[in-house]
């Protein structure tokens, strides 16, 4: 691994200056390597950070990275990590009209990390440096105490993420200390809804009663308001100091709650554990964004160097190879996923939405498709709006607000099935849905999402975890279940109990159809309506290393 020459680095520069002119902001110092393949199967498995702490899963994901290369070899055009300054990787053999594309893209990554507000916790430190510290802090820790480093940093791993990266983000972003819920929200949004659980027309008598008082007398009217609650519903006030005054925090982090509470690890001979254990965290929390915005940064990096580099001068005589290069990376596949080209596509789409006015109430009104073609206020402002969405969205937020029935018609999508053909014995795949609430299942079915377990605090004890999945319709890994608890077990120092919910198995009916299988009958109708889930909560339990389920 070495740096760019003095020629390729030139080339460089004068991208920077081209794509700032065009918008992109970004901090002007960079670092570009060119890589061999060897520092590539080296690097991946530590997500292309070369200073970060070692551990045996790296050196197997080095001997499937080499037995991988030697079936079907193939090079990256580069590789950007978001670091201080940001670094990149390229390989030794492109030509420059070809590097001035990739810096491009480069740019166009390194503008989103440094713009993008899922990043914003790292931007004030240089992450290759910390993870050089990091390093020798895990070595010196593993030749202290052996083996053991290691576990800690397996069972560490097991549960990385669970890490509270939004309560992170939310601290950054907080001015002020939160204040307790008022009594007004708290009467509309709790005790109206979940406690008295009133019909929607009660519920909006209450709202213009409010409304009232507030055009009466806006000085006094909450104090009005509340003295005729007091007279209904003379618990409202014990209701909202038990909820509301009163109510513990809910612990969504556990590796920090593990760190702060467990008499195991704050023990005088296990606090070298926390260090280990902040390591993981840490090291988490800063590739959490990047797994989140997938989609948009890959987007965003492909829309500017598309649009830059068709603009620059030194496309002329390789504009068929830059056609080839391009489609290869931003083509749309009839089955799966490209993040660069969907994201890509939705920024186009997105800019000449705006541009032409059509995020609006009037478009959103016409059904005609010729007349919802021709419309066009001419607003121009479609890339002062991509810059906002760069800024403020990630991929889950994203595809949902701007992927929209027009856009999967435009560019012919649809959701692909698989099923078997058994006259040929091969399996087809057929268009099953073109509906826009369908595609975006699909696809977010594919994004990250880490299962939301909290902390029960009311049922944690000094021996006893007791861990909550708030149930979203996607049920754990049953494979995965036993070992994370054991690590869990042997970070907290005593039992571990998880709650959460699984399918419950179908009744299975009878061979043949009839009572008891005994006599004859008709066979059971076959049908391809889908059959809707029963789901079950359950308790795990980890305690002495062996678990076991019960249901509640």
């Amino acid at each position: 691994m070495e740096l760019i020459n003095q020629h390729t680095k030139k080339i460089m520069e004068g991208c920077k200056v081209r794509a700032a002119d065009a918008g992109l902001r970004f901090q002007n110092e960079s670092l570009e390597y060119i890589v061999t393949n060897r520092d590539l199967l080296e690097l991946s498995p530590k997500v292309m950070i070369p200073t970060l702490y070692d551990y045996w899963v790296h050196d197997v994901e080095i001997l499937k990275g080499k037995g991988k290369y030697e079936l079907y070899p193939g090079n990256p055009y580069e590789t950007v990590i978001n670091t201080r300054p940001a670094i990149s990787f390229y390989n030794d053999n492109n030509p420059d009209w070809l590097n001035v594309m990739i810096f491009y893209h480069v740019l166009g990554h390194i503008d989103f990390f440094q713009n993008n507000a899922f990043f914003r916790h790292t931007w004030d430190y240089d992450f290759t440096g910390q993870a050089l510290s990091d390093k020798r802090v895990i070595a010196r820790l593993r030749s202290e105490n052996g083996r053991w480093a290691d576990y800690v940093i397996e069972f560490s791993r097991g549960i990385d993420n669970l890490v509270g990266y939004h309560n992170e983000l939310a601290l950054l972003n907080t001015f002020r200390s939160p204040k307790k819920m008022s009594k007004i929200d708290f009467y509309f949004d709790i005790f109206l809804q979940s406690v008295l659980k009133v019909n929607i027309n009660d519920y909006i008598k209450e709202i213009e009663r409010y409304n009232q008082c507030v055009q009466d007398d806006k000085a006094r009217c909450q104090e009005i308001f509340f003295a005729e609650i007091e007279l209904k519903h003379p618990e409202f006030e014990s209701v909202y100091n038990k909820r509301v005054q009163k109510t513990p925090p809910r612990h969504n982090d556990l590796l920090q709650y593990i760190m702060s509470k467990s008499k195991f690890i704050n023990s005088d001979e296990n606090q070298w554990m926390k260090a280990v254990m902040q390591i993981v965290r840490k090291t988490s929390l800063f590739f959490q964004p990047q797994i989140r915005t997938k989609i948009m940064n890959e987007g965003w990096a492909s829309y500017w160097h598309e649009r830059l580099f068709l603009k620059d001068e030194r496309i002329k005589g390789h504009e068929v190879e830059f056609a080839r290069v391009n489609a290869n990376v931003t083509s749309l596949p009839r089955v799966g996923l490209n993040p660069y080209a969907l994201g890509m596509r939705l920024f186009y789409q997105i800019e000449e939405m705006v541009d032409k006015g059509r995020y609006s109430y009037d478009f959103e009104r016409i059904q005609n498709e010729g007349q919802r073609r021709q419309f066009d206020t001419k607003a121009g402002t479609g890339k002062a709006f991509i810059f906002h969405v760069r800024e403020n969205w990630c991929d889950s937020m994203f595809i949902n607000s701007f992927l929209d029935q027009d856009f999967i018609t435009r560019y012919n999508l649809f959701v692909a099935g698989k099923r078997l053909n058994k006259e040929r014995m091969v399996w087809e795949y057929y268009i099953k849905s073109r509906k826009r609430e369908d595609y975006i299942k699909m696809l977010s079915s594919a994004l990250y999402h880490p299962p939301h377990i909290i902390i029960d605090e009311n049922k944690t004890d000094e021996n006893i975890l007791y861990l909550v999945h708030q149930f979203e319709d996607k049920p754990l890994v049953k494979e995965y279940i036993a070992n994370t608890m054991m690590g869990i077990e042997y970070l907290w120092g005593g039992t571990v109990k998880l709650e959460t919910s699984e399918v419950v198995p179908p009744s299975k009916p009878p061979a043949s159809g009839s009572i008891m299988g005994y006599l004859p009958g008709p066979k059971p109708k076959e049908t391809t309506e889908p059959v809707e889930r029963l789901w079950q909560r359950v308790e795990y339990t980890m305690e002495n290393r062996k678990l076991t389920r019960k249901e509640l």
